[in-house]
């Protein structure tokens, strides 16, 4: 073991800070709905002393800026060359910043995180702009980002004591916890609304041992019934209002500046669905700052489906300050949420980056998907929102073309195959859905598709589309 491999991790008290009224409470107290009994909001796990939080900043002695944190930086990033299966998840590799377990052998690791950082070259080409990049949370075990922040609150749940875990799901979070339990030897339960899953979800609870019950009603009704039964039976409950969840989640972050060489792009592009995710990253990045690992903070948007665009309508009628849940409809399925339980963190993420809220249509999501597809890098259409609200972002003003730009792709592309077979095939939009699209972006997607031909069995049928396919490529350019 290498010297710096024996530096020693600080143990630190942690509490919950409630984000409404600023009540703290020790972290066993949480109410089983995680909830603050004293004004119903939400709590973000505080280290006093140690991190920093939103609302206020203090550098813990064990991180001094100069040669201290770069000895940090060098310590995170020779553990990859470690035997030990902790340091081999993107998450507990950084677990100086995550002091909420009291032992460590109580972790539950499928080695989630280190996801890789992609550049989009052809399609940072198409909108004029130099530094395009993907951090692709598709890559983790269950194929999506869930991973990071499960891995570290069904940990939490292990740790204390408990055998059954519980979610509301639109699909990755329901695979990625039966994932993590059945790790874990802990049993699961599902509630996703019906009809309303992509299959490619579903199957992953089903194999993972999940008790999953498909209730007649949307996501927001499931969390209805999860809030009162997790108050009725032991179960602890792991959806994104767990603020342990937040934790793991923000390692995205700090992955990605370790992978831009602790130099953080101007602006990071986020999908938003419940959003915890951008809240999640946005305190990762505050913590980073705090401890001067970073010296700025990268501007962070949000990027909703029209359909599903509480947060967006907040946003531009009301700077944030007042919020209504609408009913959700989008295909992309992992963002299909009318009423986020952690719209206020997001806002206030929002605020401390400077960045923005933006809506997509369903046509500019799939142009989008097809786009990301074409790099050799797929996600589920979720993901592809951020590639859409980029789009518009620049053509506002907001972001130049020298500026550096992360989209964060939440979900791999296999979670949702029935979408990208139907937008290849020309079944996805409905017929009034394409009449309404412009005319350019109408003869992008529909040179983008790539449905499978159907021929007579000899080499000639097969050359005369290879033949076909060469004569397009090059009228296209």
């Amino acid at each position: 073991m290498s010297e710096t491999q024996t530096i020693s991790v600080p143990l630190a008290e942690h509490l919950l800070r409630c984000i409404g009224c600023g009540a703290r409470i020790d972290g066993a107290e949480a109410a089983e709905d995680f909830r603050c009994r004293e004004c119903g909001n939400l709590f973000e796990v505080e280290y006093p002393g140690f991190l920093p939080c939103s609302d206020k900043s203090t550098i813990p002695s064990g991180y001094a800026p100069g040669d201290g944190t770069r000895r940090w930086k060098q310590f995170w990033n020779d553990r990859r060359l470690s035997r030990d299966p902790l340091d081999h998840s993107g998450v507990w590799r950084f677990r100086e910043l995550l002091p909420f377990l009291k032992d460590y052998r109580n972790v539950v690791t499928l080695e989630e995180g280190n996801t890789p950082l992609y550049r989009l070259p052809r399609c940072a080409e198409r909108l004029g702009m130099e530094h395009l990049f993907a951090k692709h949370q598709g890559m983790n075990p269950t194929g999506s980002f869930k991973d990071t922040g499960m891995t570290a609150a069904l940990s939490v749940a292990k740790e204390r004591g408990f055998t059954w875990v519980a979610c509301a799901s639109t699909g990755n979070t329901s695979a990625s916890m039966a994932a993590y339990a059945a790790r874990a030897g802990m049993r699961s339960l599902v509630l996703i609304p019906e009809g309303k899953v992509a299959w490619g979800k579903l199957s992953q609870s089903l194999d993972y041992g999940a008790v999953t019950c498909q209730l007649k009603t949307d996501f927001d009704g499931c969390v209805s019934v999860l809030s009162e039964l997790v108050r009725r039976a032991p179960v602890y409950l792991l959806n994104s209002v767990n603020p342990y969840r937040l934790e793991g989640q923000k390692t995205a972050g700090i992955e990605l500046a370790e992978a831009m060489d602790w130099k953080v792009p101007d602006h990071l592009i986020v999908p938003g669905g419940n959003l915890a995710n951008s809240s999640a990253l946005g305190k990762g990045f505050l913590e980073l700052l705090a401890l001067q690992h970073i010296d700025r903070l990268p501007r962070i948007s949000v990027i909703q489906a029209e359909g599903a665009n509480p947060l967006f309508l907040s946003w531009t009628q009301h700077q944030g300050n007042e919020f209504a849940a609408v009913e959700a409809h989008t295909r992309a399925t992992a963002i299909r949420i009318g009423n986020p339980a952690s719209w206020q963190k997001a806002v206030g993420i929002l605020r401390a980056t400077g960045g923005w809220c933006e809506q997509v249509s369903e046509q500019e999501i799939a142009l989008a998907k097809a786009e990301i597809g074409a790099e050799g890098v797929g996600c589920e259409p979720a993901s592809a929102v951020t590639l859409a609200g980029l789009k518009k972002l620049k053509a506002q003003g907001h972001i130049g073309k020298q500026e550096t730009v992360v989209l964060l792709l939440t979900g791999h592309t296999l979670k949702d195959p029935e979408y990208t077979i139907d937008l290849h095939r020309g079944k996805l939009l409905t017929a009034e859905e394409t009449a309404a699209m412009p005319s350019t972006q109408r003869a992008e997607l529909e040179a983008m598709a790539s449905a499978p031909k159907v021929l007579e069995p000899t080499v000639d049928a097969v050359m005369r589309v290879l033949d076909q396919a060469v004569q397009g490529r090059m009228v296209r350019g």
